[in-house]
């Protein structure tokens, strides 16, 4: 089985190695998914309930699905191949004979039969070099009755021209349809263009070829799935003439994008409908119509640096647009869609520098947006509701430079009622200068809008002001920034020592602290991580024992220094395996599980309260050296309990293993 697989992956690289086009990389990555099937037979991926066909690659192969739905593996024979009764595969090479005939082979009959009707069938019989990309049956039928009732009322000059349009006088294999290259049609030299897709997809004037390289002996035949027309207009004249874009095309000359669309060049145009733009509150349209910049960047938005024909998309891929960042292309079912939804209304309207698909809403950038709107539309409503509600929506619409510190929903716990407290703290979240994550650093102050200083924390693992980290991409508006923070910002009271007594949690450890003389360290400044022991952690000390450590003051202090690492860490920045360094003793281990920070296996209670010289972590245990790795492995072999004795934190600090904690002396 194994040797099976190895023999397949290597013929798999030598065959894509050797492919000279995408098309070529996915016919030959059929012919080796149907190789099992006999000689010449390609698999194909066809969508349930529809007889729409595609030659596989790799990640179609495996995913089963094309446009999000379902495909069926189907076999037949690849180009240029049939069947023998009573063989296996397809061993036999086609005859080939003209293209009159070829027609009637490969699917296009009706064709044939129009060919035969204008009076072609003598010049495609005839000598000559000919391409024919020749519409399949089903497109035929697809025509809308009155196009197709007037060229057959006029077979010698109408149907004649239609046919003569899917024609170029040189043969031209899938090879030679080169990505953005374009071919004069035997209809008066009006052009067909092509698109060669990176997926395999070879489009003409944006009908995909699903029956490419049908050789013959006076040229070659590509079935289309639909009937081609001579493009004549610019992108930017089909706008014009479209009453239902008229207000793009206002906007587009505001902005004085209609000459970019004049020129050559390849563009696909997302263009939104009137209907779109009707849709966008009032306000807002005037706000970004009578801002120069803000336009530009929604209609450039709307506009990609190259034709992306419909029948080119199988799933959904991000593309570039002219405004710099990104639009996720894709589709479901037979619908196109652009970032996940259905908006896209007509397809496929194609001019000489590009193609239009209508939609009917607007799309419009970050880089378009006032701080609120960034808002609205992310994760954080509950954030955006407080903003509001704390009466800083001027703020949050205007123009000044600022960056917001938006809090994720689920980072608000108790009553959200607005009180003189809240909105303070909501101000607080609003920051004097538009910023870029990329560009901040350890140990940086940002003045919010309430005038506090907060500080920055670059970690290995994350970036964090305050006790907040940034959760998500920023999102960048036209004036303001917005980060979303994983926590509500607790920004610093006070000193270390003023957390502590603040919080009727900790008055032994206060006591314990102004016992061992360390009240001074903890209100210097500096930075300090501070796991403070509970009054749970004290009590929990058999009494003789405490006793005994709150008499001796310099074992206090090792105990207490133990708890103290050096430097800011806040539960942000601890990772799976972080250390720190003690003020004494050996290195505390920290990681993170199911959420909750772990030091040396203790569980920290409550995290982050922040202070002016540090950072205070709860923790209901008092903190112990962790076992050398022998004596852990032994403790993983005999249980736990081999190391919960009786009397075992006392035996701890007069074995001292607590690395320089014991004084000198004992």
């Amino acid at each position: 089985m194994n040797l099976c697989v190895l023999v397949l992956g290597l013929s798999l690289v030598l065959t894509v190695c050797v492919a000279r086009s995408p098309y070529q990389a996915v016919l030959q990555h059929s012919r080796i998914r149907g190789r099992l099937q006999g000689p010449n037979v390609c698999a194909m991926q066809q969508l349930k309930g529809t007889d729409k066909k595609y030659f596989t690659n790799c990640k179609q192969w495996y995913h089963r699905k094309i446009c999000g739905k379902p495909t069926v593996i189907t076999y037949e024979c690849c180009p240029g191949y049939e069947k023998i009764p009573g063989e296996k595969g397809c061993p036999a090479a086609l005859p080939l004979v003209n293209i009159y005939n070829t027609l009637g082979v490969v699917g296009a009959s009706t064709t044939q039969m129009y060919s035969e009707r204008a009076k072609l069938k003598e010049e495609i019989e005839g000598p000559g070099s000919f391409t024919f990309f020749a519409p399949s049956n089903k497109a035929w039928t697809a025509l809308p009755t009155e196009i197709l009732d007037a060229l057959v009322s006029n077979v010698n000059i109408e149907l004649l021209n239609a046919l003569h349009y899917h024609m170029v006088n040189r043969r031209l294999t899938s090879e030679e349809l080169k990505h953005g290259s374009s071919f004069a049609s035997m209809y008066q030299d009006f052009p067909v263009h092509i698109q060669h897709y990176s997926n395999g997809i070879v489009t003409v004037n944006c009908a995909r070829l699903i029956k490419p390289d049908q050789h013959a002996t006076n040229g070659i035949v590509h079935v289309v799935d639909r009937v081609i027309t001579a493009v004549s207009n610019t992108v930017q004249s089909l706008l014009d003439i479209d009453e239902s874009l008229e207000t793009l095309q206002t906007a587009m000359a505001a902005a004085g994008l209609t000459t970019m669309l004049e020129n050559e060049g390849q563009y696909t145009v997302f263009a939104p409908t009137n209907e779109a733009f009707e849709k966008i509150p009032q306000e807002t349209l005037n706000r970004i119509l009578g801002d120069p910049v803000a336009l530009r960047d929604m209609l450039n938005y709307h506009i990609l640096k190259q034709i992306q024909c419909a029948e080119s998309i199988v799933s959904g891929t991000p593309m570039e647009t002219l405004q710099g960042t990104v639009l996720e292309v894709g589709c479901d079912g037979d619908q196109m869609t652009l970032n996940g939804k259905a908006i896209i209304t007509k397809t496929d309207q194609l001019g000489t520098n590009g193609v239009i698909h209508f939609i009917n809403e607007l799309l419009i950038p970050d880089s378009a947006k006032v701080l609120l709107e960034l808002a609205e539309g992310s994760s954080v409503a509950t954030a955006t509701r407080l903003f509001v509600e704390a009466g800083l929506t001027p703020y949050l619409t205007g123009s000044e430079a600022l960056t917001m510190l938006a809090p994720l929903d689920d980072a608000f716990k108790g009553s959200l009622t607005m009180t003189p407290e809240m909105r303070k703290l909501m101000t607080n979240h609003i920051v004097k200068e538009q910023l870029s994550s990329k560009s901040l650093y350890h140990g940086q102050e940002l003045e919010t809008l309430g005038g506090l200083k907060l500080r920055v924390f670059v970690y290995r693992n994350n970036l964090c002001i305050e006790n907040a980290c940034i959760a998500a991409h920023d999102k960048t508006g036209r004036y303001g920034t917005m980060f979303t923070v994983d926590k509500v910002l607790s920004p610093p009271t006070g000193t270390v020592m003023d957390v502590l007594k603040a919080d009727d949690r900790f008055s032994l450890l206060v006591g314990a602290i102004q016992t061992a003389g360390m009240t001074e360290l903890l209100n210097q400044q500096g930075e300090l991580t501070f796991f403070a022991p509970t009054n749970n952690a004290f009590t929990a000390i058999n009494q003789l024992e405490l006793n005994r450590l709150m008499r001796n003051r310099q074992e206090l202090a090792g105990v207490l220094r133990y708890h103290l690492g050096e430097g800011m860490l806040v539960s942000g920045g601890v990772g799976s395996h972080t250390r720190i360094k003690p003020l004494q003793g050996d290195k505390l281990e920290l990681g993170v599980r199911n959420y909750t920070v772990y030091v040396n296996k203790v569980p920290v209670a409550d995290a982050d309260l922040m202070a002016t010289n540090g950072v205070v972590h709860a923790v209901n245990s008092i903190i112990k050296p962790l076992p050398p790795k022998v004596d852990r492995d032994r403790e993983q072999a005999d249980g736990p309990a081999a190391l919960l004795r009786p009397a075992a934190f006392s035996l701890m600090i007069s074995s001292r293993r607590w690395s320089g904690v014991a004084p000198a002396g004992r």
